[in-house]
């Protein structure tokens, strides 16, 4: 029989959600998105914003909730059930490294915010996404795609039927991926980029198993932050670097399967996975501050194996309005590295400042119940005790377990109405180095509390709406250090916010959103230097139309406002906010074949994409002056795409 693709709106979460912070993206509504890069992916999540401050290799920068994720602490990120966040990394703990993404590929975006769930755990306190692939496409895709500033890229993907019998349907899955980027930077990132994946699927997603390989390899010059000095005295244009040697490259290859069996009354799930990762990266921060013959280039090189595994059955069963199910999960992870800082010149190393050897490991379970007291109330309680094991080298060894409650209550829903009330505690592991050191170890697993009244309303026809407050208290928050270029653990927090998000449809042929989110976040506890969070959001926005008339043409228009920071803590210097407008407008020749246009910053906004107050010293400076570094947002530019469908 010939293969169907039903797509429809965005789908109703009411009835479903535990917590106006829970959702889900369709493939339909990730591809109406115009992204320049593919972690922007996570932005289809309200709230979020990712940016970046160096070469396009490099992890991006992640804000939600009030936090400057860095690049990706706080922020828990899967694909296909694999991790992304990578344990005590050479240059920032839970590394997120989204550039192994290829876009066509990924089915749905499941996002939840707050320490709530059980089964997510380590990096999950402000939010976790779980970026899910397909197993067969309807069509198999071939993309060709050119664009200002040295842009172009080539994707072919396409699925094959290969059916084991008659009662299990099989099939491979292939993509293939090549890019290259140069930016609108002097010294072009010249970035470039091969993906492939592979895919077995058998059987259905509830009974049937997935066998799956991925390949990335990447490799860029980078541009990193500059000080404000340097443009105001004309010595430096915006898109110019000062060293001209940074930039990295990167490698990841991974192998994953996942197995389900379901009935009426239990399922059963597993999945397990090894990933070799490997980063070399090269950044300069502070120019000449340290060393002023040399300069302050440094080395972070990265290289692991991690491995592991989940397993969860669950129990399930009804009797009238009331419903109920248990779900009793194990996760285990490992991860052997080794990584080292080095001060190097023109990435010749002139010395090793450290270089160690971590085996980091994880065991957890994790209970949850589920229960559908009657039409109108229903809930989830869930606990998740955590064992890790931190060792680096013959360095002392260090245990620590937590327990992580939580619990979840929805009521209503009442003329399409319902309400949420979240309680739970989560937190985030700290790099093994810090763990282990003799003087002031960091804490282990520093502890977060979260609490959560939400709504979510359907009332209007054609509409979405969802409302959140939250208060988010962390024992420790990890700061980002400009002049070393890594994170340390900081000052307890408290966090309070709001977010908004709205889903319109007025027409058939026109959907528009808008996400609002404002967020307060201090430090805990006296200190005259004083209480602010430096990078810590407190607004964004994101306003969007999507028009998808009946005759050939469509197109988007995206409004992202990012707010305003502090950079230091007693509030005297702060970033300014940025607003950039994004585009798409596509022409579909036939059934099979589109031409696609896509902006990106159309107003040509001379903004910056991040900011970091600190010190530094230019060459020929006598002496070291603290200033804020920025990276700009790329300059107006467009792609030109054209899409098959074969």
């Amino acid at each position: 029989m010939q293969r169907v693709l039903v797509e429809g709106a965005r789908a109703s979460q009411v009835g479903v959600a535990d917590s106006a912070g829970m959702g889900s993206v369709s493939q339909r509504q990730l591809e109406a998105r115009t992204i320049y890069r593919p972690g922007e992916l996570l932005e289809a999540t309200p709230g979020l914003v990712a940016s970046q401050h160096s070469g396009e290799g490099k992890a991006n920068q992640f804000y939600l909730r009030g936090f400057n994720l860095d690049h990706g602490t706080d922020l828990r990120t899967t694909v296909d059930g694999m991790p992304v966040n990578q344990r005590s990394h050479a240059h920032g703990q839970g590394w997120t490294d989204l550039n192994f993404i290829i876009p066509e590929l990924v089915a749905r975006l499941d996002y939840n915010k707050g320490p709530y769930n059980a089964s997510t755990g380590d990096f999950s306190s402000a939010g976790a996404t779980a970026i899910n692939y397909s197993s067969r496409l309807p069509q198999d895709r071939a993309n060709a795609t050119v664009g200002q500033d040295g842009y172009g890229r080539v994707m072919l993907a396409g699925s094959r039927d290969a059916d084991v019998d008659a009662d299990r349907p099989g099939a491979w899955l292939y993509a293939l991926e090549a890019v290259h980027n140069d930016g609108p930077f002097t010294r072009g990132d010249n970035y470039r980029k091969l993906n492939a994946v592979l895919r077995y699927s058998a059987s259905f997603a509830n009974n049937g198993y997935t066998i799956t390989a991925m390949a990335y390899r990447g490799k860029w010059n980078a541009t990193d932050q500059i000080p404000q000095r340097a443009v105001d005295s004309g010595l430096l244009g915006r898109f110019d670097g000062i060293d001209p040697t940074d930039g990295g490259q990167a490698q990841r290859y991974s192998l994953s399967a996942a197995w389900a069996r379901s009935d009426d009354k239990q399922s059963t799930r597993a999945s397990a996975y090894i990933i070799n990762h490997r980063l070399e990266l090269f950044s300069n921060f502070t120019y000449f501050l340290d060393d002023p013959v040399h300069g302050d280039q440094f080395a972070q090189p990265d290289r692991r194996v991690t491995s592991g595994f989940e397993a969860s059955r669950s129990w399930h069963d009804h009797m009238d309005d009331l419903a109920w199910s248990t779900t009793l999960g194990v996760q285990a992870q490992n991860d052997n590295i080794f990584n080292a800082l080095q001060h190097t010149e023109a990435r010749r190393m002139l010395e090793t400042v450290r270089a160690d050897h971590i085996v980091e490991s994880s065991a957890t379970l994790y209970l949850q119940q589920r229960l559908r007291a009657s039409a109108w109330l229903r809930g989830e309680a869930g606990v998740r005790l955590d064992r890790y094991r931190f060792a680096v080298g013959d360095a002392r060894r260090v245990n620590d377990t937590l327990a992580s409650p939580g619990i979840s209550l929805a009521f209503g829903p009442w003329t399409r109405t319902e309400f949420y009330l979240n309680a739970g505690r989560g937190f985030h592991s700290n790099d093994a180095r810090g763990v282990t050191q003799a003087r002031d170890p960091a804490t282990p697993l520093a502890r977060s509390r979260g609490l959560e009244f939400g709504l979510r309303s359907e009332a209007v026809k054609g509409l979405q709406s969802v409302l959140a407050i939250y208060r988010l208290d962390f024992d420790s928050e990890l700061v980002y250090l400009g002049d070393a270029g890594s994170t340390e653990a900081g000052r307890p927090s408290r966090r309070y916010g709001i977010e908004f998000s709205n889903y319109y449809k007025p027409a058939k042929w026109l959907s528009l959103d808008a996400d609002l989110a404002f967020a307060r976040g201090r430090f805990r506890g006296g200190n005259p230097a004083g209480d602010r969070i430096p990078g810590a959001v407190q607004g964004v926005a994101q306003l969007a139309a999507t028009f998808t008339p009946a005759g050939p043409w469509s197109g988007s228009l995206r409004l992202r406002w990012f707010g305003p920071r502090p950079l230091v803590e007693d509030n005297a210097v702060r970033s300014k906010a940025s607003a950039t407008v994004n585009g798409r407008l596509a022409y579909k020749f036939d059934a099979r074949t589109t031409l696609e246009l896509e902006g990106f910053n159309l107003a040509n906004r001379q903004v910056s994409a991040i900011d970091y107050y600190y010190q530094s010293r230019l060459q020929g400076e006598a002496a070291a002056r603290e200033d804020i570094h920025f990276h700009p947002i790329e300059s107006r530019s467009f792609r030109l795409s054209l899409n098959s469908a074969f």
